[in-house]
């Protein structure tokens, strides 16, 4: 793979800055933050459901992210996008444990269905990207978007799903237009999401 066109503070002006802010910003743990809170309002209603949202949001994307943040201030990383496979092992590692301690949180508690199925959507990928990262460096960012984008269609219908899917396209091709992975890396992060997604809704999660 090439070099990424905001490796270099210089380089990071106009259009390439535009699409960093974008990578950052509409990161994985943000979609999964995202699609938590609202499948917690969907289900339960306004205050119970954003509450039960919330909680996910905050253990599935904070505690992740403050692993990164750690290894970033440690310099075990070189920064937030995480170009080398090595530099992703503990936050894949990190988001999966979150994903199963949530999970058992939300079944002892009585919490949200879709909750649930999210929590074992992400121990799921988060694994699944953790073992193929050590060989490969799988996008990440398709995994979610393409992810987000089906369970919306499923649980919210065809409309919010024809809303989400520009923005779904538009962060894997960010990720292209930066260089931070091939064309190949993006399919298959895809991919994933949406087999898991589609193999979940089989078993009968994200089913309302």
């Amino acid at each position: 793979m090439s070099i990424p066109k905001d490796t270099h503070k210089a380089d990071r002006v106009g259009a390439v800055k535009l699409a960093r802010v974008l990578s950052n910003v509409i990161s994985p743990p943000t979609m999964f933050a995202g699609t938590g809170l609202a499948l917690g309002v969907y289900e339960r209603g306004w205050w119970p459901g954003f509450a039960w949202g919330a909680f996910y949001a905050i253990v599935i994307a904070l505690t992740p992210m403050l692993a990164i943040v750690y290894l970033l201030r440690t310099g075990r990383i070189g920064d937030l996008h995480m170009s080398a496979t090595h530099e992703r092992h503990i936050p894949y590692l990190t988001a999966a444990v979150s994903g199963a301690v949530v999970y058992a949180l939300l079944a002892l508690l009585g919490g949200p269905a879709l909750l649930r199925c999210l929590a074992v959507f992400t121990v799921i990928t988060l694994s699944a990207l953790g073992l193929i990262n050590s060989r490969w460096l799988i996008s990440i960012h398709a995994t979610a978007a393409a992810a987000t984008w089906l369970i919306i269609t499923l649980v919210f219908g065809t409309t919010a799903g024809l809303v989400a899917l520009p923005l779904a396209v538009l962060i894997c091709l960010v990720r292209l237009y930066l260089r931070r992975h091939t064309p190949a890396q993006v399919v298959a992060g895809a991919a994933l999401g949406l087999t898991v997604v589609l193999a979940m809704r089989a078993a009968g999660c994200f089913v309302v």
